[in-house]
């Protein structure tokens, strides 16, 4: 079993992996968004990586069920599930006691700034927020608990959040289970020789979008302080 060593491994998709398995990949899927701390989980190249050690990761937990396909994809419903009550969880927080985390002093586990940002997206995009944050690091962890601020209709929130979390975790356990057996087929390139710079490629392309929103959007961090109050 993969022990702790340093800071970087809660960093490391692949130790989250070795270390627990497909409970503890469910566990911080949910975390994610259920428990708004998990900004900093690596969600997206967790996802990824998992489709590469989708195999592993079944027949380990349940035993194999002999088709490659059907194995990568329970594990993928499995996990689309969990973000699925993350979001559920994220939303009924948000719709309880919301307004009081705008007035909430930062922590080294929250941050306000994060909650404007998601609430800007929020206020653009609609009801696609839901589907389209899914893909945004940081963004995905507070839109969930503005949609329960801002009230949004329960049953539309409950449609988008189910299609959001399902295209996120089929897509991108899919992509990394079949890439990986595309390469190493065609090329013999084992990706999991190459977990370093798949985690760099992926944070780089999916937190590209926020950076842009931090640092030519029109909220600021020094704006912050006169935004509109829910």
């Amino acid at each position: 079993m993969e022990h702790f060593e340093s800071w970087k491994d809660l960093l490391n998709p692949e130790f989250y992996i070795k270390l627990g398995g497909f409970w503890l990949v469910l566990f911080i899927i949910f975390a994610e968004t259920g428990l708004f701390v998990g900004f900093f989980l690596p969600g997206d190249s967790l996802l990824f990586i998992s489709g590469i050690y989708a195999k592993t990761i079944i027949e380990e937990t349940f035993g194999s069920f002999g088709n490659d396909f059907l194995d990568t994809s329970i594990l993928a419903f499995f996990i689309a599930l969990a973000a699925i009550i993350g979001n559920e969880v994220g939303y009924y927080f948000g719709y309880k006691t919301g307004p009081a985390l705008y007035k909430r002093e930062d922590s080294l586990l929250f941050k306000k700034k994060y909650l404007y940002q998601a609430h800007d997206f929020f206020e653009k995009h609609g009801s696609m927020a839901i589907i389209l944050a899914r893909f945004l690091p940081i963004v995905r962890t507070f839109t969930p608990i503005v949609a329960g601020i801002v009230k949004m209709d329960k049953k539309k929130f409950f449609r988008d959040n189910i299609i959001g979390g399902v295209l996120w975790a089929f897509l991108l356990v899919y992509a990394g289970h079949y890439l990986q057996r595309l390469l190493e087929d065609q090329f013999g390139l084992d990706l999991k020789k190459h977990l370093e710079i798949i985690v760099i490629g992926l944070v780089l392309v999916t937190t590209l979008p926020v950076i842009i929103k931090l640092v030519f959007g029109k909220t600021s961090d020094r704006g912050s302080d006169t935004h509109p109050q829910p």
